[in-house]
């Protein structure tokens, strides 16, 4: 008998004999970037696609587990965002020589933490902007540019990214963010994926009610 494989979500490289589709929480180093379990992007040197992210800020970059980061990608965060509540919007307090103290954070048009949920697919070349928060089950479509919060298990595209739909009606988004089928064990996932790739969305609603109850 074989042995089984168990995914391991310290692999940086999970896919076998690729090297462009990477694992993001082992490979990162910044610890103001806190990412989850089997959340995976499909390029190399994750960091540098998150910009503008200085350490005075003290802004963060949270991303949930069994997210699906496409190639191009960019978390654009607060350093990006200049001083508009003055007459210049030039950085002078990042410039060497120039005599410009750090200004207040109240004087900064800072936005707080970017934050992803879990089981979020982000199409290739889409720019998330600073202070973003998107729900868990999101889509966002190639090349969007989002500025605003996105609500959960929905799609949205465009630049400024729109909605376009839900992506299931009410009584299932609101099951399927009960159920958090991604804070399961390994084991209990694997068992699942039957029911997590099923399109037979009454079957999967009546399914995940009865795994509820037995709670």
């Amino acid at each position: 008998m074989k042995n089984r494989i168990i995914p391991d979500p310290k692999k940086i490289f999970p896919v076998p004999n690729c090297d462009t589709v990477t694992y993001v929480k082992p490979a990162i180093k910044n610890p103001n970037i806190i990412v989850g379990d089997f959340t995976y992007f499909s390029d190399v040197d994750f960091e540098n696609h998150v910009t503008h992210h200085y350490e005075f800020n003290g802004d963060r970059l949270i991303i949930g587990k069994f997210c699906q980061i496409a190639s191009g990608v960019e978390f654009v965060m607060n350093g990006a965002n200049h001083q508009i509540n003055a007459v210049s919007t030039y950085p002078f307090y990042i410039m060497e020589g120039w005599e410009q103290g750090i200004p207040p954070f109240s004087e900064m048009p800072l936005k707080g933490d970017t934050i992803i949920g879990n089981d979020v697919w982000i199409g290739q070349n889409a720019t998330i902007l600073a202070g973003v928060h998107i729900g868990d089950g999101a889509i966002i479509g190639l090349n969007s540019v989002v500025g605003s919060d996105v609500p959960p298990y929905t799609i949205v595209a465009g630049n400024p990214a729109r909605e376009i739909r839900k992506r299931f009606d009410d009584k299932l988004i609101n099951l399927m963010l009960e159920f958090r089928w991604w804070d399961k064990s390994i084991e209990e996932i694997n068992d699942l994926i039957p029911l997590l790739s099923c399109s037979d969305l009454e079957k999967v609603k009546s399914e995940i009610k009865s795994r509820l109850k037995e709670k």
